[in-house]
């Protein structure tokens, strides 16, 4: 019976995801530029169509607010104005002279209730230059790093979680050290059924698929959908340190605590940064994979987004044993972007740009205002050395690349400044309307291109 229920409840869900139905709010503001592509050359005015509707029916005299200006910053037009009696209103809008993006949001009020939407629209993001300065001993730097770390051994340890298999594929916890005795990698390492990771006699090799995670402190189940049935074994990474297969609340605590702000700590200086053992684990965990028998070494590849994008791009640019990647809206692109007058992605440390030093010194406790901007520019120096567009520039795998124009969270102007300095094989895929989030069909797109790329 509970075998009938269970597969009633899976022909169910997949009826519904096989009919998806476009759910829409109980108002929405319709926003139509007069160029499909939601693209401009630089200097050219744009065009959008305004129209707000109740019951997908136009709504006459609705009163409207908009602001129109670049991501993320202030906006440089502001307006109340009525749709009029057709429900509708042409919004004619200065365009930018250099390439970027500029973000239009509209908001209309309708029985107390507030609505709003939002379109970002490009200007020439095919020429938008990065900010991010390569340091001249970028690589070495890096190259150094890994050394060190592999003086490390690595000890994995696999870890089966019997509740957490079916009958198709098993997961292990998967531990490892990193750049020194004590500090560990975690992840989740989904297998064929009966295929066990530390057995050193395994004949039969499977390619790996490494997900990175996106940012936070969460846990690790495994990703193995669209691969495994591809024979394609899974390793979803943890990048903390910590294990990735306890209750939420363990998570949610050590976010709240211990990791709260991580992004943010040893910025002063490249050599304590946060993510230094974070990208040099990259290259450890395939370290760890190659000492796997059953793992086939020339077929590895990586994918991951916002976070685990950019995580993506350093692994590829550091480790020429990835096959492939796929990023999509990845994090860390133009880090100090703000700093040097221009929108950056997350984690967007000076969102207001570059500090009012002599403001901010008083409350920041220090003496003068060339003592505060002195530990500004030290962090700026830092980040370059972490910053995903400088990697972006070393990558000689495929890439396929994802960048949704809506997305506030990793900016489309600084994505596309890690896209444009891609000299290897690349494909771009940019749902316009997309923020920073992928509809189900784009992560089936994605399996898709790396799986093709993967077996080839």
């Amino acid at each position: 019976m509970k075998r009938i229920l269970s597969l009633f409840l899976i022909f169910v869900s997949t009826l519904a995801l096989a009919q998806r139905t476009n759910t829409r709010g109980y108002v929405t503001i319709e926003l139509t530029p007069d160029h499909a592509d939601w693209t401009y050359k630089t200097g050219e005015n744009v065009q959008i169509q305004v129209t707000p509707k109740l019951h997908y029916m136009p709504m006459s005299n609705a009163q409207v607010h908009y602001t129109w200006g670049p991501e993320i910053r202030p906006a440089e037009e502001e307006k109340d104005l009525s749709v009029g009696k057709s429900g509708s209103i042409s919004l004619k809008l200065r365009g930018s002279k250099v390439p970027g993006f500029k973000k239009l949001t509209v908001t209309t009020e309708y029985d107390g209730t507030k609505y709003t939407n939002t379109i970002t629209i490009a200007f020439s993001p095919d020429r938008i230059e990065p900010t991010a300065v390569m340091p001249n001993d970028f690589l070495e730097f890096w190259n150094s790093e890994i050394k060190r770390a592999r003086k490390t051994a690595l000890e994995p340890l696999f870890t089966l979680h019997p509740e957490r298999c079916t009958g198709t594929y098993d997961v292990y916890e998967v531990r490892f050290q990193n750049t020194k005795k004590g500090e560990y990698l975690y992840g989740a390492l989904c297998t064929p059924k009966g295929v066990n990771p530390a057995d050193t006699a395994a004949t039969r090799k499977y390619p790996v698929m490494i997900i990175w995670p996106g940012a936070g402190v969460k846990p690790h189940p495994g990703l193995p959908d669209y691969f495994l049935e591809k024979g394609i074994m899974t390793l979803e990474m943890g990048i903390h340190g910590i294990p990735v297969m306890e209750r939420q609340e363990w998570y949610t605590a050590l976010g709240q605590s211990a990791l709260a702000g991580y992004p943010n700590f040893g910025m002063d200086d490249r050599s304590t940064y946060y993510y230094k053992k974070v990208f040099t684990g990259t290259v450890r965990t395939v370290d760890m994979l190659c000492e796997m028998a059953c793992v086939d070494t020339a077929r590895i590849a990586c994918f991951g987004g916002s976070q685990g994008g950019a995580l993506s791009i350093v692994h590829a640019a550091l480790d020429k044993r990835i096959q492939c990647t796929a990023v999509a809206y990845p994090a860390m692109c133009e880090l100090a972007g703000e700093y040097r007058g221009r929108v950056g992605g997350w984690p967007h440390f000076w969102t207001g740009g570059k500090p009012d030093y002599k403001q901010l010194m008083k409350q920041d406790g220090y003496r003068s205002a060339t003592a505060f901007e002195a530990i500004q520019e030290q962090r700026v120096q830092t980040l370059d050395y972490y910053d995903v567009v400088n990697f972006a520039r070393l990558i000689t795998c495929p890439v396929w690349f994802q960048i949704g124009f809506n997305d506030h969270v990793c900016c489309p102007t600084s994505t596309f400044s890690a896209y444009n300095v891609l000299t290897a094989e690349k494909e771009l895929f940019t749902p316009l309307d997309c923020g920073h989030w992928q509809y189900p069909e784009h992560r089936q797109k994605r399996a898709n291109w790396l799986i093709e790329h993967l077996l080839k």
